[in-house]
């Protein structure tokens, strides 16, 4: 009986390993190509044609913009993945508005763009508006012809989508177009306004109406805009306007009209406030400083060029209760060692710190390196006055720094970049129009 039971077995095992063997045979000569010629398993099971969609578009989502569209032409099954949502997430679609495309916008929203620059605007701007309902981002940076009526026929109703708006350099924008901006985009975060020279303090007290959720703000050369203007942002003027209080990012930059009034405002009222341009405003002062140095979320100050701001006024700010991550002071040209003696002392957690052109030294260097460990980018680029030995000093101790820039300092020598060249974490050097004798010379 045992016997026969494992003949049986033996018999079935048989069986089965015959059957393995015509499978694996059927298989093999199933694998050629259309040409004959014979197939790897492995390719078959392993060609890029067995992914499924989803797979597909998460490999298509790392492609640039235009490999993208490119993918989208090999055959019906990558153009339905290329098509999926998740492989167009963040892109900005960016368009050349010249004459009617029927399909242009539909693509767009299958796709699920919600971001669009327009390069060059020869068609309505309504027809954007019209085409993406739920449009996100819309950036309009040098669209010199856009004027108002342009953009009032194209805000006509609630855009609750928009989030960023960008008029830059749109020269022909005025006060009347902010006035439909607050009326219709009610859920705008962030907007740009540089170079657009027609916005006076009427405009800004408009924004301050109707942009309660705004969040970034860049004013850059609105030549008309004066302390009153700031005023209405920052809520001095509540019976008329509640103000732009939730802002985070303020860029002031070329603002020739602003004095130390507007800096008291912005202490009073936006208190969320952690970026502040205000570089190129001669009209600041070291009194100025006094209020911001009372802003403890501020985490980057800049103040390139602002030409009285001094020494004294580095003294207010390193006194105050600034948390700075970043400070940029170039081109002020009263700032000397005794700014570096007091940064050490009360703005030592900054991590950029640009002193370009300014009256330091060597000693200055020496008061200010043993406390800034965690600074990472240093610029002292046209400081004429520092040499070799400055270089040793930050050498030394600044060893956490990844950027420095040595642009135009003419006293520093092979000697002094070796060491620098030395730092640990090191990975931007700015040479510029440093100078060395010949035989000094680093090639």
């Amino acid at each position: 009986m045992f016997s026969t039971l494992a003949c049986r077995r033996t018999s079935a095992a048989s069986n089965l390993q015959l059957q393995s063997i015509r499978d694996q045979t059927a298989t093999e000569a199933a694998c050629v190509s259309e040409s004959g010629r014979p197939i790897a398993m492995f390719e078959t099971e392993t060609h890029i044609s067995w992914l499924f969609p989803e797979i597909l578009a998460i490999i298509f989502s790392y492609l640039d913009v235009k490999d993208k569209g490119r993918v989208a032409q090999v055959c019906a099954a990558w153009r339905d993945a290329s098509y999926h949502k998740s492989v167009w997430r963040g892109v900005e679609a960016k368009l050349h508005l010249r004459r009617a495309n029927p399909s242009l916008f539909p693509s767009l929203q299958t796709r699920g763009i919600k971001k669009v620059q327009i390069l060059s605007l020869r068609r309505s701007l309504s027809y954007v508006i019209q085409g993406m309902p739920h449009i996100e981002s819309l950036n309009l940076c040098g669209c010199f012809n856009l004027t108002d009526n342009g953009l009032g026929h194209a805000f006509v109703q609630d855009i609750p989508s928009l989030r960023v708006l960008n008029l830059s350099l749109c020269k022909q924008i005025t006060d009347s177009s902010l006035g439909r901006i607050a009326q219709y985009l009610k859920n705008l975060e962030v907007l740009e306004l540089g170079g657009c020279s027609n916005i006076t303090n009427t405009g800004l007290l408009l924004i301050a109406w109707g942009l309660h959720r705004l969040k970034s703000l860049n004013l850059r050369s609105c030549r008309h805009v004066s302390d009153v203007g700031i005023g209405h942002l920052c809520g001095m003027t509540r019976s008329a306007a509640e103000g732009c209080l939730s802002l985070e990012k303020l860029t002031l930059q070329d603002c020739q009209k602003l004095t130390d009034l507007s800096l008291k405002h912005v202490s009073k009222g936006l208190n969320k406030l952690k970026v502040l341009n205000l570089s190129f405003c001669g009209g600041i002062s070291d009194a100025g400083m006094i209020h911001l140095s009372h802003m403890s979320q501020l985490c980057s100050l800049n103040l390139r060029s602002c030409d009285n701001i001094s020494d004294t006024g580095i003294t207010h700010l390193a006194m105050g209760s600034l948390r700075l991550r970043g400070l940029d002071v170039s081109f002020c040209d009263k700032i000397g060692d005794q700014s570096l003696a007091y940064i050490a002392q009360g703005l030592y957690q900054l991590k950029s710190l640009s002193l370009c052109s300014c009256h330091i030294s060597d000693d200055g260097i020496n008061r200010m390196v043993r406390q800034m460990h965690e600074l990472k980018t240093l610029n002292i680029g046209q400081c004429v006055r520092i040499t070799d030995k400055g270089l040793e000093l930050i050498a030394d101790h600044l060893t956490q720094l990844t950027g420095i820039d040595l642009y135009g300092c003419t006293k520093i020598t092979k000697k002094g970049l070796e060491r620098i060249t030395q730092l640990p974490c090191l990975k931007v050097l700015n040479l510029g129009l440093w100078q060395m004798t010949e035989s000094e010379r680093v090639r």
